[in-house]
């Protein structure tokens, strides 16, 4: 079937407003003088609703259960991730008018608007896919689109282990943490796995305690019988109706929190989140993007700057709210891993640093100068001495 001829189809659908079911695609065939068979017929009706109402030749991709991310920087550069780098496909869009036509109908679903006056869209779509398109000229030469996949369920910490994405023995380490109650944050660059990470350890928090996520983007999905959920809202056009992370970390305090678990810090939220953490709510945790553990307070000090905290009353908070940073990268191969844990630790003018306790090696996790402060804190969080 020629694309003129299938352009003809589609466009006739659209002004309709018809779904794409065979009959329809059969009589808006008839209507442009081409007859077809009924193979014919139901291979093209399936092609038109994959553009009109699903993700177009996206959808095999985004199916794919190992595929976690999917990007398109041209009509003929299509990419995935299946833990393991990015790896070109074979997929391609006809023309670059075809890859903007998929972005702007994902951001409509997701209630969002994207045109040449607000050529740039971030949003979650209705099954928990993380949608981020940008139109030209901005993105230069196509449309340039990202889907990051949200599974249904969460790995468990034994499928980590298996992928090596936690060393072996490290799902010991990491349970002592929970178990303790100690508050911590997963850092890491982008697409190193820490929602991945957090959600798996969410679930092995005890089934009577009450878990609230406060979210920029609902990614967690963990294995945990009593989750509450809050995602922020933008504006809409008007200009009201905004509901940020700050906002919602607030909301979160007064509903009871066993756990308070922010999905990444990013903002002046992490000052709320300081105070609850030195106020009673143990064992709340998040992420934050860093390039390594000992990077960690000095980010989580640029954004507390946003938020007016100056630097001496962010790293005490700091010092009395956060026990453990998890950091985790992405080795030469691509792959996730938790390279190394640290407990925090002040410096003679009382500013926070952090100092490695475990880091990965050829057999597991090894110990480091934190080691024993890390039992310690983990023996104190059960009640022992």
């Amino acid at each position: 079937m020629s694309g003129a001829l299938l352009e003809a189809v589609r466009l006739r659908l659209a002004e309709s407003g018809a779904e794409p079911t065979p009959a329809r695609v059969a009589e808006a065939l008839r209507s442009e003088g081409r007859l077809m068979g009924d193979a014919e017929v139901l291979g093209v009706a399936a092609r038109l609703r994959s553009e009109l109402v699903g993700t177009g030749p996206l959808e095999p991709l985004l199916a794919e259960p190992d595929v976690t991310d999917v990007l398109v920087t041209a009509p003929d550069q299509v990419w995935v991730d299946r833990g393991a780098g990015l790896e070109r496909t074979q997929v391609s869009f006809p023309d670059p008018a075809a890859v903007r036509r998929l972005a702007q109908r994902l951001a409509a679903i997701a209630g969002r608007r994207l045109d040449d006056a607000r050529p740039w869209v971030d949003a979650r779509l209705p099954d928990g896919t993380r949608l981020h398109a940008v139109l030209p000229p901005v993105a230069v030469g196509s449309t340039c689109l990202s889907l990051r996949v949200v599974r249904p369920r969460a790995f468990a910490l034994e499928e980590l282990v298996a992928e090596g994405t936690v060393p072996a023995g490290g799902e010991r380490l990491l349970r002592a943490v929970l178990e303790a109650r100690l508050s911590f944050l997963i850092s890491g660059g982008t697409g190193s796995g820490k929602t991945t990470l957090l959600s798996s350890l969410l679930g092995l928090v005890a089934p009577d305690e009450r878990i609230v996520l406060a979210e920029d983007s609902a990614e967690l999905r963990p294995d945990h019988p009593h989750v509450v959920r809050l995602e922020t809202r933008p504006a809409n056009q008007e200009g009201s109706g905004l509901v940020t992370l700050r906002d919602l970390v607030r909301q979160a305090l007064r509903m009871r929190p066993d756990r308070l678990v922010v999905g990444e810090v990013r903002g002046p939220e992490v000052t709320d989140l300081l105070a609850a953490l030195n106020t009673g709510h143990e064992g709340g945790c998040g992420t934050v993007h860093a390039n390594a553990a000992s990077d960690v307070p000095a980010r989580l000090e640029a954004l507390g700057s946003t938020a007016g905290l100056d630097r001496a009353a962010l790293h005490s908070q700091l010092a009395a709210a956060l026990s453990v940073v998890i950091h985790l990268v992405r080795d030469q191969g691509g792959r996730r891993r938790v390279a190394e844990v640290h407990v925090l630790d002040r410096d003679r003018a009382g500013f926070v640093t952090t100092v490695p306790a475990a880091v990965r090696g050829a057999g597991g996790f090894e110990q480091a100068p934190g080691w024993g402060r890390l039992v310690a804190l983990c023996r104190r969080g059960r009640g022992g001495p």
